[in-house]
């Protein structure tokens, strides 16, 4: 049974939460601040975690780093702070993803789905991926039917592809394809991620998998 971690110091979302996870069976554990959430992943290591940022002992991004220097367990973030600032430093710290309060529950569901689904997949080596009528060979940097990308395209689109459903923050793209004295060159991104929907994508006006998260990121959505 998945186990999931809610963090939140409001008690009827963790109420709710603790219901309607545990009706669609999954294990529940809570916890109203950030230490509580530390020590609870660190008791009973979760497989996923739904964290809050505005905690009473903490900010919810530093129970982040504090996660991430000894694990990789999958988080949503859920919080009231709709501010791009605020979402993009969630997930330079180590988010998976955010949903904004207030939420729809089946979008949450649809969130902790998609996240846990990525956890679950096999390490990166030999992989295949999909985006309109292309198979893209990860290993030997392929396309079929026959599709021709510069280093440059190749090494931003396997940054996606290799983190199906996960929103990459643009700092984070820019820094890994480009170098980290670009952190602030987001046109970059928009010509590259243009190129590529033109090349990949079925209609490149409405891509279907190269999905820009506005202010915030790219995602491949398979």
């Amino acid at each position: 049974m998945t186990r999931i971690l809610v963090v939140d110091d409001d008690p009827q979302i963790l109420r709710a939460l603790r219901i309607n996870l545990r009706a669609r069976k999954y294990d529940v554990d809570v916890a109203s601040d950030g230490a509580g959430a530390l020590h609870a992943a660190a008791a009973h290591p979760p497989d996923l975690i739904v964290l809050d940022l505005g905690l009473p002992d903490m900010d919810g991004a530093e129970v982040i780093r504090g996660l991430r220097g000894w694990s990789t367990v999958p988080i949503v973030v859920l919080s009231g702070r709709a501010d791009g600032t605020d979402k993009v430093a969630a997930l330079d710290a180590g988010a998976d993803d955010y949903v904004t309060k207030p939420f729809g529950l089946d979008e949450l569901l649809a969130r902790i789905r998609a996240v846990t689904r990525r956890s679950h997949q096999q390490e990166p080596g030999a992989a295949t991926a999909t985006v309109g009528r292309y198979t893209i060979d990860l290993s030997d940097h392929t396309i079929t039917p026959d599709q021709r990308l510069t280093p440059t395209e190749w090494q931003l689109l396997e940054h996606l592809l290799r983190n199906p459903g996960k929103l990459i923050t643009q700092r984070q793209l820019l820094h890994d394809v480009w170098g980290p004295q670009y952190g602030t060159e987001t046109n970059y991104l928009r010509q590259y991620m243009a190129r590529l929907r033109r090349k990949l994508e079925e209609d490149p006006t409405r891509p279907r998998h190269l999905i820009t998260e506005p202010g915030m990121g790219y995602r491949y959505q398979p």
